[in-house]
């Protein structure tokens, strides 16, 4: 046993490649080349370990997401995806407010065309309610014709639809004017707060219409009514207070006013009942 070993070890002694200089040859590569698969492995891993969790996010999210986009209001859609309708209302309105900004030159006293401000305002003054109602109340306890107060009295339902009509499309639209200007206190008697549609205008061609329906004017008088009924009506765009659409839908108002009383035109019998009701005047009627 002992020469056996001996043998041995002078045969591991002789072998060149059991030097020190030679043992990293003889050592398995295999730790490097696992380390080297597994970097190279990494990547593609992480990869898919990446993808996986994107396709089960996805999949968590996807029905979050289609509620969402289903729980968009169309309102939002159309701003994006605007329509040809709709992009030639805003530009109209653009350009409403546009020239009536421009129209405005006595909006203020330092307006260009402020000099003439106190002309302009009394201009407007003709066609405000206040003075139109009373006036009318006033006319009708003077008069002594039955066909003086039949006119009268219907004149005076024609105002006060008017103004009830306008208010509450005014309270509905709530559109403000091109300037912004404090209403006065006869505009807040006439619930003429904002400015669609425009009151002055509707009344002007309401009064001047149902005038010249029922009064005999010579000619002269008759274009200056018309006339009167178009420059109360500019008047207020004028001062600033209403746009020209405004404007144009109270004329449009007015005509509309118009046709009604005239639909329901209350006979002389009916209205000398209402004027003894006014008046606690219970004689036996005519």
């Amino acid at each position: 046993m002992p020469a056996n070993q001996t043998r041995s070890r002078t045969r591991e002694r002789s072998n060149v490649l059991n030097r020190a200089e030679f043992v990293s040859l003889n050592q398995p590569l295999k730790s490097s080349s696992a380390e080297a698969r597994g970097a190279a492995r990494r990547p593609s891993q992480r990869l898919q370990q990446s993808q996986n969790q994107q396709g089960a996010n996805a999949q968590h999210e996807s029905p979050e997401n289609n509620k969402e986009k289903k729980e968009l209001p169309e309102e939002d859609c159309m701003q994006l995806n605007p329509s040809f309708k709709g992009i030639a209302m805003n530009s109209l309105l653009a350009i409403d407010i546009c020239m009536s900004k421009r129209l405005g030159v006595c909006a203020h006293s330092t307006s260009s065309w402020g000099s003439v401000r106190s002309m302009v305002k009394l201009l407007a003054l003709t066609g405000h309610g206040i003075p139109w109602i009373f006036g009318t109340i006033v006319c009708l306890t003077r008069s002594n014709t039955l066909v003086g107060q039949e006119v009268l009295v219907n004149l005076l339902l024609a105002l006060l639809l008017d103004v009830m009509t306008v208010a509450g499309m005014q309270k509905l639209v709530k559109r403000k004017g091109p300037w912004e200007m404090a209403p006065s206190f006869l505009d807040y008697l006439a619930m003429d707060i904002y400015s669609f549609p425009a009151a002055h205008a509707s009344r002007a061609v309401m009064v001047s219409k149902f005038l010249l329906a029922h009064l005999v004017l010579a000619v002269p008088l008759r274009i200056l009514l018309v006339l009167w009924a178009v420059l109360v009506g500019m008047s207020r765009v004028l001062l600033g207070r209403h746009h020209l659409t405004d404007v144009g839908c109270g004329f449009a108002l007015g005509f509309l006013h118009y046709s009604l009383v005239e639909m329901v035109w209350l006979s002389s019998n009916t209205c000398q009942t209402l004027i003894s009701i006014g008046t606690f005047n219970w004689s036996p009627l005519y």
